[in-house]
């Protein structure tokens, strides 16, 4: 056991791991304020300036070329600050703090729970509009309940374990890297008819690195009651969703808890065609707050369940 220990401590992985979850409590970055907001503007204003193509396969190289433009020089400097820093302990944990998300997810999900719960409707709009991308304002209360839920899943999916997933692979660099793609396929959505197929190619990359940890993810959700029903869901369902991992994630949430997801949704003023996913009950402030609970503690399955996994690999070492 003691050698067990040894080999933690003298990775750093574990440990950097931790702390950055236990900031990401104690002192989490607002949203407003986190550098990945600032990345976000930038992606709109390239987009502003390059998406102007009304050929389609012009539109194509356009979107690919920015991607190309806005994330390779970005791991490029990341890559070429990793031996410069005269701690890597630190940069890793740096990284790892500013890539992870997992209070601002609860603090949302409380703040919409409140504003459901007691129909006001204009402080769940606003709350949630920063969000997403579909428009908000003219959502009802069931919209409002399926978008509320969505949006907190896909949240602790690729904040919380899309980033977690990439760090144990690829270490801060991969997990701040991973961010900056999601942030960006999100800027650039294909859900809204300005960015096709402009934002395909940003989507396409954020897909491929999302396959493995949200069906992971999704698989974790689905262990305990209703097991077998959520994943007759998830294999019935899977394919009417255009993304893979989203899909599965979005569906063994709503087959465990039996929540609807999916349908129609409002991208500037233009209506989108979903698939309907999950069950028959409406999410309302309740479901919602049993949403965030199922989330909370199946990713902290996660952080135990990866612990164990690089501590066995670190002492194999």
């Amino acid at each position: 056991m003691e050698d067990f220990f040894k080999h933690i401590y003298s990775n750093g992985t574990l440990l950097i791991m931790w702390g950055a979850v236990l900031f990401n409590f104690i002192l989490p970055i607002p949203k407003n304020a986190h550098p990945i907001a600032l990345w976000h503007k930038f992606a709109e204003l390239l987009a502003e300036k390059v998406n102007n193509n009304t050929n389609h396969s012009q539109s194509l190289i356009s979107g690919t070329l920015a991607w190309a433009l806005m994330c390779l020089p970005a791991l490029a400097v990341l890559i070429a600050l990793q031996p410069l820093v005269w701690e890597s302990h630190l940069f890793e944990l740096a990284l790892l703090i500013l890539a992870l998300d997992w209070r601002n997810n609860d603090k949302l999900a409380h703040q919409l729970i409140s504003a459901l719960a007691k129909n006001d409707k204009e402080t769940a709009k606003a709350t949630l509009q920063p969000f997403v991308n579909r428009d908000t304002a003219t959502l009802s209360q069931l919209g409002l309940g399926k978008a509320s839920t969505e949006t907190l899943i896909m949240g602790y999916g690729r904040n919380v374990i899309g980033v977690l997933f990439w760090y144990a692979f690829l270490g801060g660099i991969g997990a701040f890297f991973y961010r900056l793609v999601a942030e960006l396929a999100r800027a650039w959505s294909p859900s809204r008819q300005e960015f096709v197929p402009f934002g395909s190619p940003a989507i396409a990359v954020l897909a491929t690195l999302d396959f493995i940890p949200l069906r992971i993810f999704a698989a974790l959700i689905s262990i305990g009651s209703r097991f077998i029903k959520t994943w007759q869901l998830i294999r019935m369902q899977s394919a009417s969703w255009p993304l893979p991992g989203p899909g599965w994630l979005l569906i063994a949430v709503g087959g465990k808890l039996e929540l609807s997801l999916g349908g129609p949704a409002m991208y500037n003023k233009r209506k989108s065609v979903r698939a309907k996913v999950g069950g028959r009950i409406a999410p309302a402030a309740i479901h919602l707050s049993q949403v965030q609970k199922l989330l909370a503690w199946r990713s902290l399955a996660w952080v135990v369940l990866q612990s164990i996994t690089l501590g066995i690999i670190y002492q194999g070492i």
